[in-house]
């Protein structure tokens, strides 16, 4: 599966392993986040985060000057 374009990839072999890896959602206010932004969805590389935590993490983009 290929994510916004980008490549980003799901790349558990099952529903299984990725809620081992993850766990139940915690709360109504968490959402999937990916650690590194440029990375998979992978282990080591997602969470359960609020939008407050994600907004931390997030691609900036960079102003273009004309």
């Amino acid at each position: 599966m290929n994510y916004g374009g980008r490549g980003i990839e799901f790349k558990f072999e099952s529903f299984e392993e990725f809620l081992l890896e993850v766990g139940r959602k915690p709360s109504p206010n968490h959402t999937l986040d990916r650690i590194d932004n440029d990375g998979h969805y992978e282990k080591g590389n997602v969470r359960w985060a609020t939008v407050q935590e994600q907004n931390l993490n997030t691609r900036r983009r960079k102003n273009k000057i004309s």
